[in-house]
């Protein structure tokens, strides 16, 4: 008789920036991998995958798909898992569900919990929408303050340089300032006087 390995215990759901720092971005899409979606819906990950290998008509390709070996080569890296080779680790590429993918599976596992974290999932979802057309938003605004403020550079430079001319003495030579009696001439320096 085999013996069951014992699932993780969770005590509770996470909170969403633990489930944010799940999702990653693969082939442009927004992702979650089946490893942890099986902790956080309490499940192991070979029964998450069965019950999604059951189902497999509700999971077309955008739903869901299985990385290729450099994409989850370079997860590895990133996320710290175990190595794919020798005892321990992951002997099969995992899957990565997207949003409609993680819907479509509270429909799969139909415990309380599934659906609570799928709720939780789906409002970390929507919030990365959010965030992201935010942030959008907020570059469109800075590109067009920019364009705006492109043509200031040259009208201030010449603002500048005309400042600058005012505060420079004149070239040309001055008058002494002041009143002259007529017929008196200034003395003028001879060339030869001491």
């Amino acid at each position: 008789m085999r013996k069951r390995q014992p699932l993780p215990k969770i005590a509770a759901l996470e909170p969403d920036e633990a489930i944010e720092r799940r999702i990653h971005l693969i082939r442009g899409e927004r992702v979650m991998l089946d490893a942890d979606l099986a902790v956080i819906y309490g499940v192991a990950t070979k029964n998450l995958n069965l019950a999604v290998r059951r189902n497999l008509t509700r999971f077309p390709a955008d739903f869901m798909f299985q990385l290729r070996a450099e994409e989850a080569a370079a997860l590895r890296l990133q996320i710290a898992t175990s190595i794919a080779e020798g005892r321990g680790g992951r002997r099969y590429l995992p899957y990565a569900f997207t949003e409609q993918g993680v819907a479509m599976l509270s429909s799969v596992l139909r415990s309380q919990r599934a659906i609570a974290a799928n709720i939780l999932i789906m409002r970390t979802f929507a919030q990365l929408r959010r965030t992201h057309y935010q942030y959008a938003e907020l570059r469109q605004q800075l590109v067009e303050i920019a364009q705006r403020v492109e043509g200031h550079d040259e009208l201030l430079s010449e603002i500048l340089g005309a400042l600058e001319a005012l505060a420079r003495p004149s070239a040309t030579s001055s008058r002494p300032i002041g009143f002259r009696p007529p017929g008196r001439r200034e003395p003028t320096a001879s060339v030869g006087a001491p």
